[in-house]
């Protein structure tokens, strides 16, 4: 089965199970429609929930194709370049473009920047913090679905590496964010008041992060 939205065909993806009593619909990071649904559910009543929910599989697939998009670029502190590989082994920053030695492992290079540059950064925001809190430990990883994470028993705090792709100002704000859970361990009034005592312009860098 497939579907054709804007001169383009998508594939349908069906998974039927015996615990899955509703019909569920999800874009897959390839751009498949996944449909999850009961084992008797029928071809028929699959293109039918298709047709009557056109219009939000169509705006999953087009977030899911800005999300692609953005993570096929080279980003580094909110600014996107061109790679050139070089015969050179180093890695030189140009006004758009970034040269790097063909030996070199670009991955490995963004962890090493971010090590330095996240540990930095956090001393700052802990400097200048209007609460008295423990000392932090840092951890750096990839995360699918947060920016960071605080862990209130060990005082850690866990920060996405894909944060040394945007601009050093997301990254300053998840830390207060973090930071901020170290006083209150949830996402209330009293939470958001403390954010904003120490990154006022909170507001607007969370919308700036929900964009692609």
């Amino acid at each position: 089965m497939r579907l054709q939205l804007n001169e383009k065909n998508y594939e349908i993806e069906i998974q039927r199970k015996t615990t899955t009593k509703n019909t569920y619909i999800r874009v897959k990071d390839s751009c498949v429609v996944l449909i999850t649904c009961n084992i008797f559910t029928t071809d028929k009543k699959i293109k039918q929930i298709i047709d009557e929910n056109i219009k939000s599989i169509e705006k999953m697939i087009k977030r899911v194709e800005l999300k692609n998009e953005y993570n096929s670029k080279f980003l580094y502190l909110g600014k996107e370049y061109d790679v050139i590989y070089t015969n050179y082994e180093c890695i030189e920053f140009g006004e758009t473009k970034v040269f790097v030695g063909k030996n070199i492992d670009l991955n490995k290079m963004l962890k090493k920047q971010a090590e330095e540059l996240f540990k930095s950064r956090l001393d700052i925001a802990y400097s200048k913090f209007s609460k008295k809190i423990p000392y932090p430990s840092l951890t750096i990883r990839k995360m699918k679905s947060r920016w960071g994470v605080c862990n209130v028993k060990t005082h850690r705090v866990t920060l996405n590496l894909e944060l040394i792709k945007k601009d050093i100002s997301c990254l300053d704000y998840v830390i207060v964010h973090e930071l901020s859970h170290l006083i209150y361990a949830n996402h209330s009034k009293s939470f958001w008041s403390l954010v904003e005592e120490n990154y006022p312009n909170y507001k607007k860098i969370r919308k700036q992060m929900k964009e692609y």
